[in-house]
């Protein structure tokens, strides 16, 4: 399961796909609704927010305006509706930058065209329920990608 923190826009549409049904499996997991995947490390910096669930449904929400922006039949009826934004999330540039790396490293197999267009990117953005602060990757993320360490 990956969570992305980056903007679901720089996702291909393999990435994308699975980012939506990664997410909808962890907001079962999140509602106690499996019993897989319930200490799975993506899901710590939503279970530690007040409302988990409001959270997830909000970082969903942007998933699905990107699913719509290119034309796809995400069914938002999957989640809650949005009314209000929750509190950002504080985000390292490290973490985020890791995990720009990251999918770097499967779009040169799986798409590289658009890994030629997207090493050109400086400085990637976050998906919009993050701020970025200096800091370190997560002591959350698994374990760096050998390729990139």
């Amino acid at each position: 399961m990956r969570l992305w923190s980056l903007h679901p826009s720089y996702l291909d549409a393999v990435g994308l796909v699975a980012l939506w049904r990664e997410g909808l499996l962890a907001r079962k997991v999140l509602q106690g609704q499996t019993k897989g995947y319930i200490h799975h490390s993506q899901l710590f910096r939503f279970r530690e927010t007040e409302n988990p669930i409001h959270v997830l449904d909000f970082y969903l929400k942007t998933v699905h305006d990107e699913s719509i922006r290119r034309g796809y039949n995400f069914d938002l009826s999957k989640i809650s509706p949005c009314e209000s934004r929750p509190h950002s999330l504080l985000l390292p540039d490290k973490q985020l930058e890791y995990e720009f790396l990251h999918l770097l490293d499967k779009l040169k197999e799986r798409f590289p065209r658009q890994y030629s267009l997207l090493r050109q990117t400086a400085v990637p953005h976050p998906h919009p329920l993050f701020q970025i602060t200096p800091g370190d990757i997560c002591s959350w993320e698994k374990k760096p990608v050998s390729s990139l360490t």
